[in-house]
Order: C-alpha cells, then structure tokens, then sequence
C-alpha cells in the first residue's frame, strides 16, 4: 500500500511538470553487495543531463535491490550510490528505448568505513580540529524524548534537575540550532528544549575551543544542535509515536522529498507531558532562631507543537538557496501549591499559611531563515550568507491564592524580535592552506511587562501595585567580524583567528525613568593546533578568549513573587564575565578500544554567581513577621578553573558497546561582594557508563549511570546525584519499524539536595524537579530510509580527522 501511494505521488508530481509523455523511457536493474551478492536496498540511482548540466531524476532501490524508473530520452551520465560503498557510473549512456542495466554490483569502500561507523553504532566521535561531534541516532535511552533527554547523554555534557545545561561543569554554554541561534530555544532555553523531540536530532557538536568563525559568547563552549533532513532523492521519512507514564504523549514525524534540483522537507512534531515536582526548603535564622519550614509541591503540564518547514534549490551546480520557516506553540500549566510552617526556637508552630499559584504560560516561536551557498571551481572555495528573522513571545498568568483567598494577580507578557545577518567567505590557498573571513550581526530587541495587582481588602477589587509592576526594554546588537587562516603542514595543523565584536546595549525601564546605553568592544583570539602521530592518534591544543553577557532577565531589577518569603531580584549592573581557556586533547584508537581525553585550565574575571541574602524587610504571614531572603547575580571575583576528562569507547563486537565519559574539575574562587568574602576551593566531578548489547532474538539493551557529584561555593553546598536509565528496543518489518521502551531515573534517586549557608541564616533545600522516575514506549516507522548501515564484516574501528 505504502509503494502504491509513493508510486502514485511519483506520478502527480511527474504529471504536474509535464514530464509524462509517450517518449519516456523505462529504466531498471538491481543493486547488489559485490562480495556477499545480498540486495542493496535504498541504493540511490541519479540522472545526470549531459545537456543540461544537472541531475533531472533519480530514484532507490527497493527491498530486492530493484529499480525502475521513467526517463525522457537523452544523453545521461547514470550514478549508482550506497553509503560505505564506492560509486558506480555509466557515462554518457543514450536512452532511446527502454533500458534494462542489468545486476550493478558495488564494492565495499575501506576508506569511508570510518566515517560510516559514526552514523552506525560503534564509534560515537568525530574530532575536528576545533570541535568533537556525536552521533546520537542510536541511543535507545532517549526514545520518545526530548532534546534535554539528549543532551544529558553526551560526553561532557550535563543537565541538572532544573534542566540546566552545563558543559563540564560550566552552565554558561551557548546553544544552537544547526549552527545558529534559533526559535526553537526561543526566550526560554530549558523549556524550549523540552519541546522539541530526541528523534529530530541527528547529532550534537560539543565545541569547547571554539575558532574565530563562532561567536564569542559562552565561556564554557558551545553546543550546536543539528537537525535530521535527508538528502536522499524521492521521497522518504519517519513516523514515531509515543505514550508514558506519568501521563505523556507524542507524535512527530519528518518527511522528505528530492526530484532533480528541489529537495523538499519537513518535520513536525506534538507532545504532551506531565510531571510532578516538589521543591523543599528548611530555613534557620541565627538572630533568634526561628524556623521557617516551606514546602512546594506542583503539577507541572507541557503541551506544544512544532514545525520546521523548509526548501533546498540547487540553482546550478556550485550553487543552492535553502529557505526554512519554524513555527512553535508551546503552553505549560503549572499548579503549585506552597505550604509555609512557623516554629519559634523552641519548635513551637507560631504561624502558617498555604498558598495556591496556578501559573499558566504561552510561548511562541516564529523564524523565517535564507541561507543562500556558492561554490567555486577550487574545492573548498566557498561563499554563503544567512539571514534569520525572528519573533518570539512568552506569557505568563498567575492567579493567586492564600489560605482560600485570592490575593495577587501576576502577569508578565515577554516579547522579542531578532535579526541575524551572517555571511562567510573561505578561500583555499595551495593545498593545505585556508583563508576565512566573515562578518555577523545580531539585533535583538526585547520588552518584558510585568504587573502586579493586589487585592484591596477593603473594596473587594483588585488595584495595579505601582511599586512592583514595571516595564523593561532591552536592546542588545552585536556587530562581529573575524579572520583566520589554518594550514597543514605534514602531520602538523594549526588555524589562527581573530575576532571583533561590538556590543551596544540598552537598558530603558519607562516605569522608573530609568535610562542607560553601554557600548563596549572585545577582541577574541583563538588558537587550534594538531599533530597526527598516525591515521589513529593525534595530539591537540586550543586557546580561546570568550565572553558571557548577561542576559535581559538577570539585569531586570524588580523582584519575582512566586514566594513571598523567597524572591528572585536581577542586578541592572551586572558586566560582561571574560574567559580565556587552554584545552590540550589526545586521541587514540587502540584495536577495538578508543580513548579521547582533555586537560584544560580556564581563568574568568567579573564572574556573575547567584547571592542570597537578608533583605531586611519583612511579610505578615498567619500575624507572624517573617524575613524576605533574596536571591540575585552579581559579579563578585575572579575563577580559575582546572580539569580532566576521559573518554573511553570499547567495542569487542557488533552486539556490544561500552562508553564510560569521566571529568574531574577543581573550581577557585577570590573575591568580595558588600563586604562578604566569597572565597571558596571546590573539587567536583561527573561518571557516566553507557552499556549497550544486543540479547537474543535481536533486541538492543542499554544501561545509562550518570553520577554528579557534590559541589559546593562561599554560600552554598550540593549534594551528589545520581540516576540510572534503561531501555529495551526491537526492530521490525526487516528494519522499517522500531519499538522501544525506556525507564528514566529507574531507581528514582534523581533528586538535588544541598545547604545554602550565610551569616544570617542556614536553608537546607531539597528539589526534585521531574518527578522521579518515568515510563516511556515508542515506535518509529520508517519508509524509504534504512535505520543504519548493514555491516556484516567484521568491526572496522572509526572515526576521522579533519583540519
């Protein structure tokens, strides 16, 4: 049924272009393994017009290794491909009748083996020059999930119970989207990348000595997430759906289509999730003993669909213009409740009161994108400009209620419209040199409207709070421009560059009167070298200068109200934090075993770090005074940040693969803030253990640890974690259908526990932000794509090497 309805969308699309006529030709044959004699299916056979200069048509081979296909007569040059196997070609072949080929038997291609295995299952790592990427396409664990899910399984890469990203411990990690910022992380990263489903993610580039050609901005490194899009000719795609437990749903699927110079995609995608969170904290005041115990527990409900929508127009051979639109409608209701006991310093209960916020959120996401591509004669000299709109919005509405009474009512309406213009020029110099040069700019404007309206007990009504309501512009544009030039020279590689960037921002606060601008300029050096000891071990060292601005919510000075005793308050004064940071790499593949390791050492100067402290004022709560802690960032010291990390990969067959990813850092902090001294010494580390083998009956079995360990600064103590994943897939229908079932955090120990300590009080706190553990079952259908590459000898190792 699937083929007849392909074969008929075949037809109207040939019909429509007035490509069906009594002079076609039908063309056909088979596609098999030369050595093995086994069928080749999804093999591509591509048409090349001698007279006009550009594929036409092509097709795949079906399950058989068969093909056939309706050509218009001419002079072709007819290609047969298949990954891993080296390329057939009929050149220049008349078709003036009907033309069978015959058996087209392709070679195994050693040398691409390497690359192959990436996409595969056994190697997971590419290293580049400036960058490691990883190939998340077969890790069952995050199955029916989400991009966090997928993030938290990548060597280096961690995400705490809140859902923030940290790259070897450091959070300030810049994301983004195949290689741009983008809609689908939108104002909120953390959910937004909840939102958007593991099965569209091809693989992640974690880039923790970023060159020249990136943005300066995150001093940790960057994650660049790539999106799946086929390129391969007719039409192709994948269906998944999902269901867990607590309640979650999801559907998404991506679609692909490829005749001549068109190529057609899209994915789209729906969920819906539940989660249950509960947040504790158990707070002592050292004046006089009081006890203030605070209890919040919520229901947490996240909806949303999302599309990329996109087209790829091969003008000619050296160039193509792509245009993509995204489109994201998100909400989450979150129903918290806050219970909050008063004991004197005998234990004796003085006071109490529940508190009832129902907070509801709408988020949207709109970005159109241009990316236009032109290739030179000279293989790699290449030109490409993109631009990107964007218009994001998230709203939030809270209604709230103490003790049956509604007493507060919070809105605050977050707009923001983004402009980003980048264009890149790359100039081949010989054969192993490159010249780079570009310029980027971003424009981003952004107003956040926050009102608060309380209840006056005296007329029943609901007045707007003057004091507490606010409205926030914040304009940040950034003009960038860079240079660098890499070389190879026998075993040795080096890529020098230097980047520029301008940052003019603007603080306007019309409710206050407040009104500032800053303009300050950064010049960002960088630094990658590489010495290929042989094809399986090489030596690399980086050096980068970065930055991390601070973002509109943390300089917007007035305070949250999700807690009347425990308020969140950003520092308009708040300066740019400055890093420069030494990585040196070593990679070695070792028979079936392959080791990536890393040293590095980072020193940052106005660090911004989250201070809470006694506000001096205070609530009435049950008739009872009660101290309002604040919680805020500033720039407070310096950091020097050393570390280790250790990768290593064992691969003793085709049913079995282990990945273990362990990193040690030692944190330094010196400095002072209002006269508190914020020094602290802190040694933290992560273990993660991948185990996945294939049982009997060919179902794939795979265990996730992941252990965080305590951490602790001046004011506050973190406790370890730890949590363990586990799924079970099967696939069916000779590979065109999977079904997996995966338990996250199956021994339900995910949980963040620690101590905020200062000289007027002690909290204990206790976060469990997704809910424990949860069940989750999908199945994928795939039609006209295979799952993988289908290898039957022997283990090839992999992995590559590039300047």
């Amino acid at each position: 049924m699937l083929k007849t309805i392909f074969s008929l969308f075949l037809l109207m699309i040939s019909f429509a272009s007035g490509a069906i006529t009594d002079k076609n030709f039908t063309v056909s044959g088979k596609v098999i393994d030369s050595e093995t004699k086994q069928p080749l299916e999804y093999a591509t056979i591509s048409f090349y017009s001698v007279e006009a200069q550009k594929v036409v048509d092509g097709t795949i081979t079906d399950v058989n290794g068969n093909f056939s296909i309706k050509i218009k007569p001419g002079i072709y040059d007819i290609s047969t491909e298949y990954i891993s196997y080296k390329s057939y070609k009929l050149s220049n072949k008349k078709i003036i009748e009907n033309l069978n080929l015959g058996v087209i038997a392709l070679d195994l291609d050693l040398e691409s083996l390497g690359e192959v295995e990436i996409i595969a299952e056994r190697t997971t790592v590419e290293v580049k020059l400036d960058k490691k990427i990883y190939n998340v396409g077969q890790d069952l664990t995050v199955r029916g999930g989400n991009v966090s899910d997928v993030l938290d399984n990548v060597p280096s890469v961690s995400v705490d119970a809140e859902g923030n990203v940290a790259l070897r411990g450091n959070d300030n990690v810049r994301i983004l989207i195949n290689g741009k910022p983008s809609g689908l992380v939108g104002l909120n990263s953390t959910d937004a990348l909840r939102q958007l489903p593991a099965d569209a993610i091809e693989k992640v580039e974690v880039i923790t000595s970023p060159s020249a050609r990136y943005e300066s901005e995150g001093t940790a490194g960057i994650l660049n997430i790539i999106i799946r899009r086929s390129k391969l000719l007719g039409l192709n795609g994948a269906l998944t759906a999902n269901v867990g437990h607590p309640d979650a749903a999801g559907i998404s699927g991506n679609i692909n289509y490829r005749t001549g110079n068109v190529n057609i995609f899209n994915t789209l995608s729906y969920r819906y999730n539940e989660s249950i969170g509960n947040w504790y904290s158990y707070t002592t005041y050292k004046n006089n003993g009081n006890i203030l115990d605070e209890k919040r527990n919520w229901v947490d409900t996240r909806k949303g669909v999302t599309n990329n929508i996109g087209v790829e127009w091969y003008i000619n051979d050296s160039a193509s213009l792509t245009t993509s639109f995204v489109y994201n409608d998100g909400s989450n209701d979150n129903n918290s409740t806050n219970r909050l006991l008063q004991y004197d310093s005998n234990n004796n209960l003085i006071g109490q009161s529940l508190r009832f916020d129902p907070k509801l959120n709408d988020n949207k996401n709109l970005q159109y994108s241009v990316n236009f591509t032109k290739e030179f004669e000279t293989e790699g000299h290449k030109f490409s400009f993109d631009f990107q709109h964007e218009d994001n919005s998230d709203d939030n509405l809270s209604l709230i209620e103490v003790d049956g009474v509604n007493t507060d009512i919070l809105t605050e309406l977050n707009d923001e419209a983004k402009i980003l213009l980048r264009a890149d020029y790359v100039l081949p110099i010989g054969d192993n040199n490159q010249f780079e040069m570009g310029y980027r700019g971003d424009y981003s404007d952004r107003t956040t409207d926050y009102k608060v309206e309380l209840l006056n007990e005296n007329t029943g009504e609901f007045e707007l709070d003057k004091n507490l309501s606010n409205v926030f512009n914040f304009r940040n544009y950034i003009h960038a421009a860079y240079a660098q030039f890499g070389s190879k020279i026998n075993k040795f590689s080096y890529l020098l560059g230097l980047r520029m960037e301008n940052t003019q921002l603007t603080l306007d606060q019309p409710t206050s009167g407040d009104f500032e601008k800053r303009n300050y300029t950064g010049l960002f050096p960088t630094v990658n070298l590489s010495y290929e000891f042989s094809e399986r071990e090489n030596l690399t060292l980086g050096y980068n200068r970065r930055l991390s601005r601070p973002w509109s919510f943390f300089l917007n000075p007035y305070p949250s109200r999700s807690s009347l005793t425990n308020i969140f308050q950003g520092n308009p004064g708040l300066d740019p934090t400055y890093a420069g940071k030494f990585d040196l790499g070593y990679l070695n593949r070792l028979g079936k075993f392959t080791l990536s390791s890393s040293a590095y050492y980072q020193h940052s100067i106005n660090i911004i770090k989250f201070i809470s402290e006694d506000t001096g004022e205070t609530v009435i709560i049950d008739g009872q005074e009660v101290p309002v802690i604040k919680r805020g960032p500033a720039n407070i010291a310096t950091e020097d940040r050393y570390g280790f990390e250790f990768n290593l990969t064992y691969n003793p067959s085709r049913k079995w693969r282990v990945n273990t990813d362990f990193n040690i850092f030692n944190s330094i902090i010196e400095g002072d803030y209002q006269d508190v001294n914020f020094d602290s010494k802190n040694v933290s580390w992560t273990v993660r253990l991948s185990n996945k083998y294939t049982l009997p009956g060919s179902v794939d079995w795979q265990t996730n640890l992941n252990y965080n360990g305590p951490s602790q600064d001046a004011q506050n103590k973190r406790d370890g974690m730890f949590s363990t994943n586990m799924a079970l897939s099967k696939d069916l229908f000779k590979e065109k259908a999977s079904l997996a079932f995966n338990v996250n955090d199956l021994f339900n120990t995910r949980v963040m526990t620690g101590i905020v300590d200062t000289e007027d009080f002690t909290t204990e706190r206790n976060l469990r932000f997704r809910g424990g553990r949860t069940y989750n079952l999908s199945f994928t259908y795939r039609f006209n794509q295979k799952k993988k590459p289908t290898m039957n000898r022997g283990d090839y190792g992999g992995g590559a090497i590039e300047m």
